[in-house]
């Protein structure tokens, strides 16, 4: 991303529905998977910081370390998320790390800005711990290329199957592989397809109070849904939760 949307992000992620709604979908993941408490997790891709900010306040024993490969968003991160968390510059086809290092690897939204997935899918297996698991975002639907995908760079944008199929090559198991952002997929759509004007960055902003409670309001049912076992077949994102084998 180019440095105006790291500067965006950092003034929004830590309210806006979307990111609130994206973290807990890893909270939930990574409570499913029973990680011990004191697991090291790299963020691969941290951005401005907000997952692990938001992570360190319902998982207290986790040790973080967050990359970017942008001197900018590993500036902001550290000024957001103190000295206690160890923040790199690096890449994510290029991680810096010995085998075996995490218990978890987190990766939100990033693996679909590099043009070779498969070395990063591969660099998050070897770091992994045997046992150990990766989370993994990703923007939905070639088909859905918009401005907002211009605006942060978006390299490609993942069916359930591609991603599946990505993971499985480099090793993992995928236990858990559903869409999100289902409920408002019409609305996405619309607003990307039917409504873009020639002004448009990305879509991530600040919205009006009662318009972010209610679609945080959204989220929590997806969220409810597939805390139950259940899939969502459609949506704007695609989440993934794989595990290393033993």
């Amino acid at each position: 991303m180019n440095a105006e949307e790291y500067l965006k992000l950092a003034g929004v992620e830590d309210r806006m529905w979307y990111f609130r709604a994206l973290h807990s979908h890893v909270e939930q993941s990574l409570a499913a998977v029973g990680l011990p408490e004191n697991s090291q997790v790299l963020d691969a891709g941290c951005g401005t910081g907000g997952l692990i900010i938001r992570a360190r306040q319902w998982r207290k024993a986790f040790r973080w370390i967050g990359i970017d490969f942008m001197a900018l968003a590993c500036q902001l991160a550290r000024e957001r998320c103190g000295p206690a968390v160890d923040i790199r510059e690096a890449n994510i086809t290029a991680l810096p790390f010995a085998a075996g290092t995490f218990d978890a690897v987190i990766s939100l939204d990033v693996v679909s800005m590099v043009y070779d997935p498969e070395v990063a899918i591969a660099g998050f297996f070897r770091v992994l711990r045997p046992g150990g698991v990766a989370v993994i975002n990703l923007p939905a639907y070639m088909w859905m290329w918009s401005y907002h995908d211009d605006a942060v760079h978006t390299k490609r944008r993942y069916t359930r199957r591609e991603v599946a199929d990505l993971l499985r090559a480099a090793g993992f198991t995928v236990p858990i592989l559903t869409h999100w952002n289902s409920l408002l997929f019409p609305l996405v759509w619309a607003r990307r397809k039917l409504f873009r004007a020639a002004s448009d960055t990305s879509d991530v902003k600040e919205y009006p109070g009662p318009i972010d409670a209610v679609l945080g309001a959204i989220m929590s049912i997806e969220l409810a849904w597939i805390r139950w076992g259940g899939v969502w077949p459609w949506g704007t994102s695609v989440l993934a939760v794989a595990r290393k084998p033993q």
